[in-house]
């Protein structure tokens, strides 16, 4: 791929640095998983986003001048028939686009003469374990040189902010990689629907683990270099626990499956679930509840669209939610009251616990606050029903086009002598990933069916 695209983001960057500013990012550090092995290694993501490099121990600094530096391993043949082939700091510059490399062994010898004279640093705040000693070393050995006329920086800036904000919109490459990805996964998660449905139709022994499989199978047919995440797959009542993880249990006609798992594309995730039914007919009660969380999904996305806030879908979403807990009986009225009383206090809590959707990107989790940063100082302070915990409540953030999100309601039932038997250890949650547009916002990941009649035909398939 063309470098311009991240000499680009390193110019905004340095614009935002100031003429005295200098930033510092370093990748992740390699893992040791047990004796002699390591992790597969996986980049730090704000480094990859201004560098496109892939390579373990590397360090990328920008000055506000617009030059960037980068420091990384040196060519080492002998390393390389190990390890792989480094690029090396000789041909750094031409194909990264950089305007020095040097070897990465240099990096305490160099860095402090790069401060000198610098009036702020920039670096990412609590992300990197022992990074802010390492800057004071540096800071201290500028220092010493205070005498002979040279300037130490005076201000320490947490350069997540300024990246956050800027990795918040995704531009044109990167929605077209997580549509790409999110492709992928949802032909994961139609293979995985496909073969549990005939697994069990020829009457075989199925687990978590061999839909797991599948998944896997179909992310690196794909392309995907690696799952986005640990993958979800939860049979039956293990669908009620939001982070359980594949394991080694039964799946049986009847029961419901609950799959939550996307891969990761060149650096940018997606982030897809789907709830089924494991021989591909819904049951009567998992058909009403099945039905009562689409239609609050829907809610949710009809209120994703510009200039709406993010908290918008999910307070959609929670009010279908309560108003079908009521009907369905999984709130009782006499003890909940009415559709405001069970929100205001927060009543449905019980069965839906978490938010409608986070930010998406690089990491399925993304960067990038959640508070409108025009709006920052306007507080409001409540009580929360359940904790009794004072909060302090901030606008949310506004939706703007090219944000990415995703959009995940779910139910979760347990055994309670105060709910219907029907009901009963069912979990779901359906999850789709979205671009927020000019006009609302485009679902990217319905490749994979999503009404419970269709999900029917296609395991009947």
């Amino acid at each position: 791929m063309s470098t311009s695209l991240y000499a680009a983001r390193r110019a905004r960057v340095a614009a935002q640095l100031g003429a005295g500013g200098i930033a510092m990012i370093p990748t992740a550090p390699e893992r040791s998983r047990n004796r002699d092995s390591e992790f597969l290694f996986r980049h730090d993501s704000y480094f990859y986003y201004l560098s496109g490099f892939t390579e373990p121990n590397a360090w990328l600094v920008i000055t506000g001048d617009g030059r960037s530096t980068l420091f990384c391993q040196p060519k080492d043949l002998e390393r390389e028939i190990w390890d792989g082939i480094r690029l090396g700091p000789d041909a750094a510059p031409s194909h990264l686009g950089v305007d020095a490399a040097f070897s990465v062994a240099e990096l305490d010898q160099r860095l402090p003469k790069l401060l000198e004279n610098k009036a702020t640093v920039w670096y990412p705040f609590a992300t990197h374990k022992g990074l802010e000693t390492r800057v004071d070393g540096w800071l201290n050995a500028v220092r010493a040189r205070v005498r002979y006329g040279a300037l130490c920086p005076q201000a320490q800036h947490d350069l997540c902010a300024l990246l956050d904000e800027m990795r918040l919109i995704k531009d044109a490459h990167e929605q077209a990689l997580m549509r790409r990805a999110a492709q992928i996964s949802a032909g994961a998660h139609i293979r995985a629907m496909q073969r549990c449905a005939a697994m069990l139709r020829a009457g075989q022994d199925v687990r978590e683990y061999h839909l797991d499989a599948e998944l896997l199978h179909e992310f690196r047919q794909g392309g995907s270099q690696y799952p986005a995440y640990g993958s979800i797959v939860a049979a039956g009542a293990n669908a009620c626990v939001l982070h359980y993880r594949a394991d080694t249990a039964p799946i049986r006609a009847g029961e419901l499956v609950l799959i939550d798992a996307g891969c990761e594309l060149d650096g940018y995730a997606s982030d897809i679930t789907r709830t089924f039914p494991a021989n591909g007919r819904f049951s009567g009660a998992q058909r009403a509840l099945y039905d009562l969380v689409l239609a609050s999904q829907d809610a949710a996305i009809a209120a994703t669209k510009p200039g709406a806030r993010f908290t918008d879908p999910h307070e959609a979403t929670v009010k279908v939610l309560t108003q079908g807990m009521l009907d369905l009986g999984l709130l009782d009225r006499d003890q909940h009251g009415t559709l405001d009383d069970a929100i205001h206090h927060r009543h449905y809590f019980a069965h839906y616990m978490h938010r409608t959707g986070h930010w998406l990107g690089m990491d399925v989790h993304d960067c990038g606050s959640y508070v409108e940063p025009t709006e920052v100082g306007q507080t409001h302070e409540r009580k929360d029903p359940l904790s009794g915990e004072t909060i302090t409540d901030r606008p949310s953030r506004i939706l703007r086009p090219g944000m990415a999100l995703t959009i995940e309601p779910g139910l979760y039932v347990r055994p309670s002598d105060r709910i219907p038997k029907e009901f009963w250890n069912i979990g779901i949650r359906i999850e789709d990933d979205a671009f927020v547009t000019e006009t609302g916002c485009e679902l990217i990941t319905r490749g994979v069916p999503v009404k419970a009649d269709e999900i029917e035909a296609l395991m009947r398939g």
